[in-house]
Protein backbone atom coordinates (compact mmCIF):
# COMPACT_ATOMS: atom_id res chain seq x y z
CA UNK A 1 0.00 0.00 0.00
CA UNK A 2 1.84 3.38 -0.90
CA UNK A 3 1.79 5.72 1.83
CA UNK A 4 4.05 8.06 0.91
CA UNK A 5 3.96 11.88 1.14
CA UNK A 6 1.78 12.81 -1.37
CA UNK A 7 -1.66 12.51 -2.52
CA UNK A 8 -2.39 8.45 -2.70
CA UNK A 9 -5.15 6.65 -4.88
CA UNK A 10 -5.80 4.37 -1.69
CA UNK A 11 -7.10 7.47 0.03
CA UNK A 12 -10.34 9.31 0.01
CA UNK A 13 -10.54 12.78 1.55
CA UNK A 14 -13.48 13.20 3.87
CA UNK A 15 -14.58 16.03 5.56
CA UNK A 16 -10.39 17.46 5.51
CA UNK A 17 -9.27 13.38 6.58
CA UNK A 18 -7.77 10.45 4.19
CA UNK A 19 -9.60 7.65 5.12
CA UNK A 20 -7.87 4.43 3.29
CA UNK A 21 -9.04 2.66 0.83
CA UNK A 22 -8.74 -1.22 2.44
CA UNK A 23 -9.54 -4.29 3.60
CA UNK A 24 -9.53 -6.04 7.02
CA UNK A 25 -6.95 -8.01 5.74
CA UNK A 26 -4.84 -5.90 4.40
CA UNK A 27 -4.80 -3.38 7.60
CA UNK A 28 -3.78 -6.00 9.67
CA UNK A 29 -0.75 -7.23 7.71
CA UNK A 30 0.35 -3.62 7.39
CA UNK A 31 -0.09 -3.14 11.24
CA UNK A 32 2.13 -6.84 11.32
CA UNK A 33 4.21 -5.09 10.16
CA UNK A 34 4.55 -2.03 12.39
CA UNK A 35 4.99 -4.53 15.06
CA UNK A 36 7.80 -6.58 13.19
CA UNK A 37 9.80 -3.12 12.43
CA UNK A 38 9.02 -1.16 15.07
CA UNK A 39 7.79 1.52 13.13
CA UNK A 40 5.21 3.15 15.27
CA UNK A 41 1.37 3.30 13.84
CA UNK A 42 -1.76 4.83 14.96
CA UNK A 43 -5.10 3.83 13.60
CA UNK A 44 -8.13 5.67 14.01
CA UNK A 45 -11.67 4.54 12.91
CA UNK A 46 -13.50 7.23 11.12
CA UNK A 47 -17.24 7.49 12.11
CA UNK A 48 -19.40 10.73 11.24
CA UNK A 49 -18.69 11.27 15.08
CA UNK A 50 -15.14 11.38 14.48
CA UNK A 51 -15.42 13.34 11.16
CA UNK A 52 -17.55 16.12 13.45
CA UNK A 53 -15.55 16.07 16.36
CA UNK A 54 -12.13 15.33 15.13
CA UNK A 55 -11.48 18.43 12.81
CA UNK A 56 -9.38 20.17 15.14
CA UNK A 57 -6.76 17.61 14.86
CA UNK A 58 -6.96 16.88 11.12
CA UNK A 59 -3.81 18.32 10.06
CA UNK A 60 -1.91 16.13 13.03
CA UNK A 61 -3.55 13.59 11.59
CA UNK A 62 -2.46 13.58 8.21
CA UNK A 63 0.62 11.87 8.03
CA UNK A 64 1.93 8.58 6.61
CA UNK A 65 1.71 6.36 10.07
CA UNK A 66 -1.36 7.56 10.86
CA UNK A 67 -3.86 5.27 9.57
CA UNK A 68 -7.51 6.53 9.30
CA UNK A 69 -10.68 3.81 8.09
CA UNK A 70 -14.10 4.24 7.10
CA UNK A 71 -16.38 3.28 9.56
CA UNK A 72 -20.41 2.86 9.10
CA UNK A 73 -22.93 3.40 6.54
CA UNK A 74 -23.03 7.49 7.19
CA UNK A 75 -19.13 7.93 6.33
CA UNK A 76 -20.29 5.54 2.61
CA UNK A 77 -23.01 7.57 1.93
CA UNK A 78 -20.57 11.24 2.34
CA UNK A 79 -18.18 9.61 -0.20
CA UNK A 80 -19.88 8.38 -2.27
CA UNK A 81 -21.92 11.95 -2.56
CA UNK A 82 -18.40 13.39 -2.86
CA UNK A 83 -16.12 11.04 -4.76
CA UNK A 84 -18.88 8.68 -6.34
CA UNK A 85 -16.68 5.84 -5.37
CA UNK A 86 -16.55 3.91 -2.14
CA UNK A 87 -14.73 1.72 -0.23
CA UNK A 88 -13.51 -2.13 -0.60
CA UNK A 89 -15.17 -2.92 2.73
CA UNK A 90 -16.90 -1.47 5.66
CA UNK A 91 -14.40 -1.17 8.98
CA UNK A 92 -14.98 -0.69 12.62
CA UNK A 93 -12.88 -1.21 15.74
CA UNK A 94 -15.31 -3.33 17.38
CA UNK A 95 -14.90 -5.79 15.17
CA UNK A 96 -11.41 -4.94 13.92
CA UNK A 97 -9.84 -5.06 16.77
CA UNK A 98 -9.89 -8.20 18.47
CA UNK A 99 -9.68 -10.19 15.47
CA UNK A 100 -6.61 -8.35 14.81
CA UNK A 101 -4.68 -9.14 18.15
CA UNK A 102 -5.89 -12.81 17.72
CA UNK A 103 -4.12 -12.62 14.03
CA UNK A 104 -0.58 -11.39 15.99
CA UNK A 105 -1.17 -13.78 18.80
CA UNK A 106 1.97 -14.40 20.45
CA UNK A 107 3.68 -11.49 19.25
CA UNK A 108 1.31 -8.51 20.81
CA UNK A 109 1.23 -7.57 24.27
CA UNK A 110 -1.78 -5.40 24.87
CA UNK A 111 -2.31 -2.36 27.12
CA UNK A 112 -5.84 -1.61 27.58
CA UNK A 113 -6.39 2.24 29.02
CA UNK A 114 -10.08 3.53 29.03
CA UNK A 115 -13.59 2.96 30.20
CA UNK A 116 -15.27 2.72 33.46
CA UNK A 117 -13.24 1.66 36.61
CA UNK A 118 -13.79 -2.39 36.16
CA UNK A 119 -14.33 -2.38 32.69
CA UNK A 120 -11.06 -2.93 31.06
CA UNK A 121 -10.21 -5.72 33.81
CA UNK A 122 -13.02 -7.49 32.45
CA UNK A 123 -12.31 -6.90 29.07
CA UNK A 124 -9.03 -7.83 29.54
CA UNK A 125 -10.40 -11.36 30.51
CA UNK A 126 -12.56 -11.70 27.35
CA UNK A 127 -9.72 -10.85 24.86
CA UNK A 128 -7.18 -13.75 27.02
CA UNK A 129 -10.67 -16.31 26.84
CA UNK A 130 -12.37 -15.60 23.90
CA UNK A 131 -9.84 -14.30 21.50
CA UNK A 132 -5.89 -16.23 23.01
CA UNK A 133 -5.02 -12.00 23.48
CA UNK A 134 -1.75 -11.29 26.06
CA UNK A 135 -3.11 -8.17 27.74
CA UNK A 136 -0.29 -6.79 30.11
CA UNK A 137 -2.06 -4.07 31.75
CA UNK A 138 -5.57 -2.18 31.84
CA UNK A 139 -5.50 1.68 33.72
CA UNK A 140 -9.18 2.82 33.58
CA UNK A 141 -10.27 6.33 32.12
CA UNK A 142 -11.43 7.79 35.48
CA UNK A 143 -8.93 7.99 38.68
CA UNK A 144 -6.07 6.01 37.07
CA UNK A 145 -6.26 7.98 33.71
CA UNK A 146 -5.99 11.54 35.49
CA UNK A 147 -2.35 11.58 34.87
CA UNK A 148 -1.19 10.80 31.84
CA UNK A 149 2.83 10.61 32.68
CA UNK A 150 1.10 7.35 35.23
CA UNK A 151 -0.79 6.06 32.35
CA UNK A 152 2.37 5.91 29.83
CA UNK A 153 4.60 4.85 33.16
CA UNK A 154 2.51 1.86 33.51
CA UNK A 155 2.37 1.24 29.51
CA UNK A 156 6.22 1.27 29.56
CA UNK A 157 6.67 -0.71 32.11
CA UNK A 158 4.53 -3.61 30.67
CA UNK A 159 6.72 -3.68 27.73
CA UNK A 160 3.21 -3.32 25.62
CA UNK A 161 3.90 -2.61 22.18
CA UNK A 162 -0.19 -2.52 21.55
CA UNK A 163 -2.15 0.04 23.26
CA UNK A 164 -5.89 0.45 22.85
CA UNK A 165 -7.62 3.73 23.92
CA UNK A 166 -11.07 3.72 24.85
CA UNK A 167 -12.08 7.66 25.41
CA UNK A 168 -14.86 8.24 22.82
CA UNK A 169 -14.43 10.63 20.32
CA UNK A 170 -12.52 13.01 20.18
CA UNK A 171 -10.95 12.57 24.20
CA UNK A 172 -9.22 8.96 22.74
CA UNK A 173 -7.64 10.86 19.81
CA UNK A 174 -6.31 14.11 21.44
CA UNK A 175 -4.78 11.48 23.88
CA UNK A 176 -3.51 9.36 21.49
CA UNK A 177 -1.72 12.18 19.46
CA UNK A 178 -0.60 13.91 22.18
CA UNK A 179 1.07 10.88 24.26
CA UNK A 180 2.25 8.16 21.72
CA UNK A 181 5.70 9.78 21.36
CA UNK A 182 6.16 9.16 25.08
CA UNK A 183 5.41 5.35 24.91
CA UNK A 184 7.61 2.39 24.06
CA UNK A 185 4.33 0.71 22.43
CA UNK A 186 4.27 0.56 18.40
CA UNK A 187 0.36 0.27 17.65
CA UNK A 188 -2.24 2.78 19.23
CA UNK A 189 -5.80 2.00 18.40
CA UNK A 190 -8.78 4.38 19.25
CA UNK A 191 -11.27 1.96 19.79
CA UNK A 192 -14.39 3.34 21.19
CA UNK A 193 -16.94 1.63 23.10
CA UNK A 194 -15.21 -1.39 22.45
CA UNK A 195 -13.89 -2.00 26.13
CA UNK A 196 -17.46 -1.57 27.15
CA UNK A 197 -18.83 -4.48 24.94
CA UNK A 198 -15.99 -6.62 25.28
CA UNK A 199 -16.68 -6.11 29.45
CA UNK A 200 -20.54 -7.46 28.29
CA UNK A 201 -21.28 -3.76 30.08
CA UNK A 202 -23.02 -2.93 26.68
CA UNK A 203 -24.84 -5.45 24.29
CA UNK A 204 -23.66 -5.32 20.50
CA UNK A 205 -26.77 -5.39 18.32
CA UNK A 206 -28.23 -8.75 16.69
CA UNK A 207 -26.21 -10.42 14.04
CA UNK A 208 -29.03 -9.50 11.19
CA UNK A 209 -29.45 -5.47 12.64
CA UNK A 210 -25.28 -5.90 11.91
CA UNK A 211 -25.61 -7.03 8.69
CA UNK A 212 -28.30 -4.54 7.69
CA UNK A 213 -25.54 -1.80 8.91
CA UNK A 214 -28.28 -0.58 11.59
CA UNK A 215 -26.12 -0.54 14.54
CA UNK A 216 -26.14 2.97 15.13
CA UNK A 217 -30.02 2.91 14.95
CA UNK A 218 -29.98 0.01 17.87
CA UNK A 219 -27.16 1.85 20.12
CA UNK A 220 -29.77 5.15 19.58
CA UNK A 221 -32.83 3.42 21.22
CA UNK A 222 -30.68 2.41 23.93
CA UNK A 223 -29.22 5.30 24.81
CA UNK A 224 -31.54 8.29 23.14
CA UNK A 225 -30.20 10.90 25.58
CA UNK A 226 -26.74 10.91 24.83
CA UNK A 227 -27.15 10.00 21.17
CA UNK A 228 -29.69 11.93 19.77
CA UNK A 229 -27.56 14.79 19.21
CA UNK A 230 -25.11 12.62 17.35
CA UNK A 231 -27.77 11.04 15.10
CA UNK A 232 -29.48 14.32 14.13
CA UNK A 233 -27.20 17.85 14.47
CA UNK A 234 -24.19 16.17 14.39
CA UNK A 235 -25.37 14.43 11.03
CA UNK A 236 -26.09 17.90 9.46
CA UNK A 237 -22.84 19.10 10.68
CA UNK A 238 -21.17 15.90 9.10
CA UNK A 239 -23.16 16.37 5.77
CA UNK A 240 -21.81 19.87 5.48
CA UNK A 241 -18.11 19.38 6.47
CA UNK A 242 -17.96 16.86 4.16
CA UNK A 243 -19.74 18.91 1.14
CA UNK A 244 -17.82 21.70 1.95
CA UNK A 245 -14.36 20.39 2.19
CA UNK A 246 -14.95 17.94 -0.81
CA UNK A 247 -11.90 16.19 -2.25
CA UNK A 248 -9.29 18.56 -0.65
CA UNK A 249 -7.30 17.25 1.78
CA UNK A 250 -4.21 18.84 3.64
CA UNK A 251 -0.95 18.26 2.73
CA UNK A 252 1.04 15.50 4.30
CA UNK A 253 3.05 16.33 7.46
CA UNK A 254 6.56 14.91 7.45
CA UNK A 255 7.59 12.27 9.34
CA UNK A 256 9.68 13.30 12.84
CA UNK A 257 12.19 11.12 13.31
Amino acid sequence: MNMSVNPSPDTLALGGFPLLRTTATELAQQLQRALETGETHTLFFANTNFIVKCQPMKDAMNEPRTLIVNDGIGVDIATWLVHRRGFPQNLNGTDFTPQYLHSVRGKARVFLFGGKPGIAQRAAHTLKQDFDVDVVGTCDGYEQGRDPERVITAINAANANIVLVAMGNPMQEQWILEHRQHATATVFIGVGALLDFLAGDKPRAPRLVQRLRLEWLYRLCLEPARLMRRYTIDIAIFLTLCLRAGKQQPARVPLQD
